[in-house]
């Protein structure tokens, strides 16, 4: 079982082998593939750091704590009808975004993260509605 907490089910979508060390991006990568190749794979709904931030460069000021990033969280998961604790395969997850989730969504739900402006957020939610594929994530830095 993988935990995320609620803003990190948008991030996945648009995970495009970009982040915030070396040690970082293979995680994500890791945690990225895994829910790509096996959809069954279950995630469990977490309050605030999770698989991911479990990973955050100790070198860089950590945000994982910040009330913008709970409230990030808490954006999205109302969105999808998910809740803390609760635990949901990641082709429920997709399937919710399908439902739920407009691409231009992104700029309101996720308004304040600095990854925004490139856009690839908005393009895996736009996949996951055409029930298209997203696409393997770029080999991660060797380490």
């Amino acid at each position: 079982m993988i935990r995320l907490r609620g803003h990190h089910l948008l991030c996945l979508l648009g995970y495009r082998g970009m982040g915030y060390s070396d040690d970082y991006v293979r995680n994500m990568t890791q945690v990225y593939e895994t829910l790509r190749t096996e959809p069954h794979t279950r995630v469990r709904m977490v309050t605030g750091p999770d698989d991911l931030c479990a990973h955050f460069p100790a070198d860089q000021p950590y945000h994982c704590q910040s009330a913008s990033v709970h409230r990030r969280d808490a954006r999205v998961l109302a969105r999808l009808g998910l809740r803390a604790g609760q635990c949901v395969t990641w082709r429920e997850v997709e399937r919710r975004v399908r439902d739920r989730v407009r691409p231009e969504d992104i700029r309101s739900l996720c308004h304040t993260c600095s990854w925004r402006t490139l856009g690839v957020c908005e393009e895996g939610v736009e996949l996951v509605r055409r029930k298209q594929p997203l696409p393997p994530a770029p080999k991660p830095p060797e380490g």
